[in-house]
C-alpha cells in the first residue's frame, strides 16, 4: 500500500486543537492516533482515486515537493472530516472543507489544474499489454479508416 500523503504529525501541527477535540477517545478522552492514522490512509486512497482519472499511479508517486504539499493539505482536510465522522463529531465547517478539497482534486483531475512530476522521473516503457491494444489512462487513441482517395488509387506515385 502506498504511503499516505499526510502524516499524523503534519495533521497535529496544522490543526492541533481540532484534532485533540475531534479524535478524543470516548472512554479515555485521549487522542486515538490509530483512528486518525486510518483516516489519513483512507483519505490518501480517496485522493489517489480522484487523481487517477488523469494521472498514473507512477505519476502520483513522483509528484514534486510543491504538488506533494498541496496533496497533503487536501488529504488533511479529507482526513479531518473522516475523523470527525468516525467519532460522530462532524460540523458544517469540516464538511465544507472536505467538499472543497474534493472539488479542487476533481478540478486537477479534469485538467483545470495540474500536478507537477519531479524531474528525473521517467514514464514506464510500454508493456506487452500496451502493444496488445490496452490503453492506459493517458493514452491517445487514433483509429481511422484507410484512405479511399490517394495518389496510388489514381495511378500516381505513392
Amino acid at each position: 500500500m502506498a504511503a499516505p500523503f499526510a502524516t499524523l504529525d503534519q495533521l497535529a501541527a496544522r490543526h492541533p486543537a481540532e484534532l485533540t477535540l475531534l479524535a478524543a477517545d470516548e472512554t479515555t478522552g485521549l487522542r486515538d492516533d490509530g483512528r486518525v492514522d486510518a483516516a489519513l490512509r483512507d483519505a490518501s486512497v480517496e485522493v489517489r482515486s480522484i487523481l487517477q482519472a488523469r494521472y498514473t499511479p507512477t505519476d502520483i508517486a513522483n509528484v514534486d515537493e510543491g504538488s506533494a504539499e498541496i496533496l497533503a493539505v487536501y488529504t488533511m482536510d479529507i482526513a479531518l472530516y473522516r475523523v470527525a465522522l468516525s467519532f460522530a463529531r462532524s460540523s458544517d465547517r469540516l464538511k465544507e472543507g472536505y467538499e472543497n478539497a474534493v472539488k479542487r482534486l476533481e478540478a486537477i483531475a479534469s485538467g483545470k489544474g495540474a500536478l507537477t512530476i519531479a524531474a528525473g522521473t521517467v514514464a514506464p516503457a510500454p508493456t506487452d499489454a500496451d502493444e496488445a491494444g490496452e490503453i492506459g489512462p493517458n493514452g491517445v487513441v487514433i483509429d481511422v479508416p484507410p484512405r479511399i482517395f490517394s495518389r496510388a488509387s489514381f495511378g500516381g506515385r505513392s
